[in-house]
């Protein structure tokens, strides 16, 4: 079980703070496009390519894409709160799905993204979701966490030697990025 219920919360978000950074829960635009940034350049190009954003929000990775002439051959959303979906497909234009990625089915990709979407779960499920992305993506998944040492409350925090000790059963190549910006890293792993 999450940490808190995860609907309840992103609902909340959105009632308050509307289509923004915020109403995903981000401190801003500016930190949002940061974290999009680190994982752009990972991906690098992406034009033929297939491409999931787990927990995609009002579909912004896809935005900021677009911003940067890179946008994927496909692009599938998929996000648990339904308001955020609806949004999400009305500013894309593209296939959002409402998904519960630890219970639904999820697609085939060529790669995996998510941007602050296991900041909610529990340890076991952060793993769950991590592996079930990674098990669905062709060339990778790529995610950031919140870093720091694991305490209660809201969000789930990690080290980065804690990810690679998680992600290391999963036989993939992993590569961390650290120090575009406190309390984040960003995760890489290819098959």
């Amino acid at each position: 079980m999450a940490r808190i219920d995860q609907k309840t919360f992103y609902q909340n978000n959105y009632d308050t703070f509307g289509i923004s950074a915020c109403g995903v829960a981000w401190d801003s635009e500016q930190t949002q496009k940061r974290r999009f940034s680190v994982i752009t350049s990972c991906l690098g190009d992406v034009k033929n390519d297939t491409l999931v954003d787990a927990g995609c929000g009002f579909g912004d990775f896809y935005l900021y894409l677009k911003e940067k002439n890179n946008l994927p051959k496909t692009y599938t959303g998929m996000d648990l709160c339904e308001p955020m979906v609806k949004e999400a497909q009305v500013r894309t234009d593209c296939q959002i799905v409402q998904r519960d990625i630890l219970r639904q089915p999820i697609p085939v990709a060529d790669w995996y993204v998510a941007s602050g979407s296991m900041n909610l779960l529990t340890r076991i499920e952060t793993s769950l979701f991590i592996q079930r992305c990674f098990a669905k993506s062709r060339k990778g998944f790529i995610f950031n966490l919140l870093q720091g040492k694991e305490r209660e409350g809201t969000y789930n925090y990690w080290l980065p030697h804690e990810i690679i000790k998680l992600c290391r059963p999963l036989s993939a190549k992993i590569q961390i990025k650290e120090g575009y910006m406190d309390g984040d890293f960003t995760v890489v792993l290819l098959p």
